[in-house]
């Protein structure tokens, strides 16, 4: 691992660190520009690129570093030289414990910017809320580890003015990301389902195809080669294959959902066809009447609404629900089963976001 050091001449210089002779350290995280306005890693070397747009944020971060008492950070545009696959593939598979181990992450937007005359104007609140919540470092795949990862995060406007942490605009980021507020405040990430994480990232975007996949190692605690080229359906294959192997599969088709108020509710099916779990064939064709959901109770009994494949039947309770590989758990109903929807939607355009479904108990759910 590689720190930034600001000398006394006012240069940066590199330190290799290992083990236990880390010291404390804080990382920033910030959105890229451009490639050639970033600063790199040969142009700290070469003691270059102080003219570069993104030289600005190593700045920023040197001078917040020692405001709180720490003399090295780390940055990714800069710490890794990229040149060298063998220590690119190391330090995508180490990064999400680098920001786990750091004493602080300071997330840098650029986007957001806040005047003098705002800082202190009550009635801009809102607008402040909005230009935080909307910034494009809530929409890019690799900040989603950079927000889960490290205990402490901070975040400071385009003027390098500290707007809060991850405690205290916890709403404000769970609005924005839609991620739980159980693992925005530090819970362990293993007790989410695999579908819970990987939905997280749904909307976020990548540069490289393949790192909408490499940048979710993290989440599950996994290491796997980097093959850039492979493309993005591959990369998530090799990811995939890769969670299956390991004991946090077994989250993938479940919800740890609470249990009912109402503890006279009874499981209400079964899976019909265990086979059928292992179909990887789905599609959009499979007619939604060829399933229903048999139920042990007459006041359940109705058709599902969710797409699959025909006389498949899932399992669905209070106390937890599991179900077919290809469908997602997307919430609760107010008698608290669970409502579901396959991966791959009828409608094509709708992106999943307008659709709609019912639970089998009839109680409408929310959009998903």
């Amino acid at each position: 691992m590689r720190l930034l050091r600001l000398e006394g001449d006012g240069e940066f210089s590199l330190v290799e660190v290992f083990g236990k002779n880390i010291p404390r350290y804080v990382v920033l995280s910030h959105t890229w520009g451009a490639d050639d306005e970033e600063v790199s890693f040969k142009n700290i070397v070469k003691g270059k690129g102080k003219s570069k747009a993104g030289y600005s944020k190593i700045c920023f971060c040197a001078k917040q570093a020692a405001k709180d008492g720490l003399q090295h950070f780390w940055v990714d545009t800069c710490c890794i030289d990229k040149s060298s696959s063998a220590e690119l593939s190391e330090a995508i598979n180490s990064m999400f414990r680098w920001y786990q181990d750091a004493a602080k992450c300071y997330v840098y937007l650029a986007d957001v910017s806040i005047d003098g005359s705002a800082r202190n104007d009550l009635s801009s609140q809102q607008t402040r809320k909005l230009a935080f919540q909307q910034s494009r470092w809530f929409t890019r795949g690799w900040t989603l580890q950079e927000l889960l990862a490290p205990t402490s995060v901070e975040f400071f406007s385009a003027e390098g003015e500290r707007l809060g942490d991850k405690h205290s605009l916890l709403q404000e980021i769970h609005e924005a990301t839609g991620i739980c507020i159980q693992a925005l405040q530090g819970g362990p990430l293993s007790q989410f389902g695999v579908d819970e994480r990987m939905s997280w990232a749904a909307k976020r975007e990548t540069k490289r195809e393949e790192d909408a996949a490499y940048s979710l190692l993290g989440l599950f605690d996994l290491h796997i080669p980097l093959i850039y080229g492979e493309g993005r359906t591959k990369a998530f294959i090799r990811l995939h294959r890769e969670i299956k192997s390991t004991s946090a599969y077994g989250m993938s088709h479940s919800t740890d959902m609470k249990p009912s108020q109402d503890q006279s509710h009874r499981p209400i099916g079964e899976i019909s066809d265990p086979s059928l779990l292992n179909n990887t064939a789905w599609t959009t064709h499979t007619p939604v009447r060829d399933i229903l959901v048999r139920t042990t109770t007459p006041e359940h009994t109705a058709e599902s609404s969710i797409l699959s494949p025909p006389g498949l039947i899932f399992f669905e309770a209070p106390y937890g629900i599991t179900v077919p590989q290809g469908i997602w758990i997307c919430g609760q109903c107010r008698a608290g089963h669970a409502i579901a929807i396959t991966k791959t939607c009828a409608n094509s355009q709708c992106g999943h976001n307008q659709c709609f479904r019912q639970c089998c108990c009839r109680y409408p759910g929310d959009r998903i």
